[in-house]
Parts: structure tokens; C-alpha cells; sequence
């Protein structure tokens, strides 16, 4: 089975850590050397023991679940024959407690818009069910217990 490893670091840098005031910036490193800045979000820990610019936990989760559906999607859409121009995903989570009462990200919602190209573009229905599809495949979304919502732009009238 895969296996797949990030190191996340973090330094004190000489802050007061007792005080519960030190920074919480911080490095994500990726197998393939990317390195993304990260923190805490300023609606979990407020500025400027966070920072605003890093990319949360809360918006790599959502982040990674959209990054999955897409690629699911691109390869299914190549398979059924289906040019893909352009993917844009504008997906947003919502942070409220679980039926434990505890704090998690209990909604996110995936909304792609999709241009094909127009030598052979899906029909309405066809589209839907390429997201329906990569949705049952995502890895990640079969992983989280958050409810996870995808609304195709375009296809408000068509379940997906």
C-alpha cells in the first residue's frame, strides 16, 4: 500500500512559550520539495500568534479534497472521451460541532466549473455523473466523516 509522508516543523524561536503567545507559523515539506508556509487560522488562534497568509489545517483539508475530486475528474473525463479546457474549484468549508459537540469542519462544499472543449462535450447528465463518480473514488473523501458536497457550476438543476 502507499504511503505518503509530509514533514510539518515548527521553531520556537526564543518565544515565551508558557505564556501561550508564541507564533504558530510554521513548514509544511512535501516529498516532491515543495514547502508550503503554514499556521494556525486567525479564527482559531488570533493574530499575530497566527498568520494570515500560511495556509490552516482547515484550508489544506478542503484544499485536498477539492485537489482530489479534480483529478479523479480530469481522468474520468478522459477516459469517457472528454476534453477538459478549464477547472476551477471555489470550494469553502464550514467549521461548526459534530454530533459529539466537539469542534470539526463539518461541511465542505466542492464547486466546480468545468469547460469542455467543443468538439465532443458531455451532456448535462453525463457531466453529473463524472462528478458523482470522481466523488465515489476521491480518497480523501472516502477518508473524512464531514459531510462533503460538490455543486458543479452549471449543473445547479442536475443531482450529482
Amino acid at each position: 500500500m502507499a504511503q505518503f509522508v509530509v514533514e510539518v516543523e515548527w521553531q520556537r524561536s526564543g518565544q515565551d512559550f508558557l505564556n501561550r503567545r508564541y507564533s504558530r507559523k510554521h513548514v509544511l515539506r512535501f516529498d516532491g520539495g515543495a514547502e508550503v508556509a503554514a499556521s494556525s487560522s486567525p479564527a482559531v488562534v488570533p493574530l499575530p500568534m497566527s498568520d494570515a497568509s500560511a495556509v490552516d489545517p482547515e484550508e489544506a483539508f478542503v484544499a485536498a479534497l477539492s485537489s482530489c475530486h479534480m483529478l479523479w475528474f480530469l481522468d474520468l473525463a478522459a477516459r469517457a472521451g472528454f476534453t477538459v479546457e478549464r477547472y476551477l474549484d471555489r470550494a469553502s468549508g464550514e467549521m461548526g460541532k459534530n454530533a459529539a459537540g466537539q469542534l470539526a469542519i463539518t461541511r465542505v462544499t466542492l464547486r466546480p466549473d468545468v469547460q469542455f472543449g467543443s468538439a465532443n462535450p458531455p451532456s448535462a447528465a453525463q457531466h453529473a455523473q463524472l462528478h458523482h463518480q470522481a466523488h465515489s473514488n476521491c480518497f480523501i473523501a472516502n477518508s473524512v466523516t464531514s459531510t462533503v458536497l460538490c455543486q458543479p457550476v452549471g449543473l445547479e438543476d442536475t443531482a450529482a
